[in-house]
């Protein structure tokens, strides 16, 4: 990758993350948070993709970068949202075999945040036939197992059934690929490897699978306009070993950066309803919200190396510490 190249990739970073804070009123979490029949998809779902991409930010960049600061100070946000983690302990008592709560909380706990109360209800819930024997397709499954190691819960379950049963890990022939088998394998990626922080986790014969057939997916979505499943493709390139200098990711971020708004928004796709422009509707927001957090995602991954930890978890501000007592966000 050139200078100028990898200059841009951040600029796209940037401005993607600069829109999200514009709109971060949009992911907080409103009445119906805790409601039977409350919208989880458009409340606790962006919140949590919110913590997961401020947190891997944070991970790739030094304190004293501007982009850092953005995203902690969004981290912050994100667990002021949840009452200091107060919310997790009071959904678990609602929907106490509810997936979706721990896969939120893991993203917080990756990042340092920690409420030790709702560690123990849920290790509780855990450790229950019920839970492990839940029917889940296999890449969600992944994601709790993924988020059961973040939250420091241990359970009894056969853990050996994944990743065997993911589309990815299968290897299938790779003009089968389309939009769903995308999704699904990069999140089997991402979870694997921490989101990109443990790159060498990921099992060498899938790392040479996507070695190989990732470029002409890319390709395929760039070509389609599939900018939400495109980011998500270059960050798993940002895993993958693969040569800095491969013209097609230069090349993939330049369209990216050519689909980017003038405010830093991405659509989902290239006609994604509404237009470019930002009405301040809640349409908007979806068409646009998870699209952009990966653009930033990606971007990070793609120019930043990550720091390391001497001991225990790194919080936001870049601080290396061990768990708390967990009534509040890292000191």
């Amino acid at each position: 990758m050139t200078a100028t190249g990898t200059r841009e990739i951040r600029e796209v970073a940037e401005r993607a993350l600069a829109w999200v804070d514009a709109h971060r009123a949009d992911f907080a979490l409103g009445e119906d948070a805790l409601a039977a029949d409350g919208e989880v998809d458009r409340s606790w779902k962006p919140l949590g993709e919110l913590a997961q991409v401020c947190a891997t930010v944070t991970r790739h960049t030094a304190p004293p970068d501007p982009l850092h600061a953005r995203a902690a100070g969004l981290l912050e946000f994100a667990w002021h949202q949840t009452g200091q983690g107060e919310l997790f302990p009071r959904i678990q008592r609602l929907e106490p075999f509810a997936t979706y709560p721990l896969e939120v909380y893991g993203a917080f706990a990756s990042a340092g945040y920690r409420h030790p109360a709702y560690e123990e209800a849920a290790a509780v819930v855990a450790r229950t036939r019920s839970w492990w024997l839940t029917e889940q397709e296999p890449t969600r499954r992944l994601a709790v197992l993924s988020a059961e190691e973040r939250s420091g819960i241990r359970r009894a379950g056969p853990e050996e059934l994944l990743p065997a049963g993911t589309w990815l890990a299968g290897r299938p022939e790779p003009w089968t690929f389309e939009r769903d088998a995308g999704y699904a394998a990069t999140h089997v990626v991402f979870h694997l490897t921490d989101w990109g922080r443990d790159p060498g986790a990921l099992p060498p014969d899938l790392a040479s699978y996507l070695a190989d057939w990732l470029p002409a997916w890319l390709d395929t979505c760039l070509e389609a306009g599939m900018w939400d499943l495109s980011c998500e493709l270059l960050a798993v390139a940002a895993t993958v070993p693969r040569p800095e200098s491969e013209p097609l990711l230069e090349g993939a971020w330049q369209r990216v950066r050519a689909a980017q708004h003038p405010s830093g928004a991405l659509p989902e796709l290239e006609h994604t309803p509404g237009g470019a422009g930002d009405d301040g509707s809640e349409r908007h927001f979806m068409n646009h919200y998870h699209s952009t957090l990966m653009a930033a995602f990606a971007a990070v991954l793609t120019t930043a190396q990550p720091r390391e930890a001497t001991d225990g978890t790194t919080d936001a501000a870049g601080r290396t510490r061990h768990r708390q007592s967990g009534q509040g966000a890292p000191a």
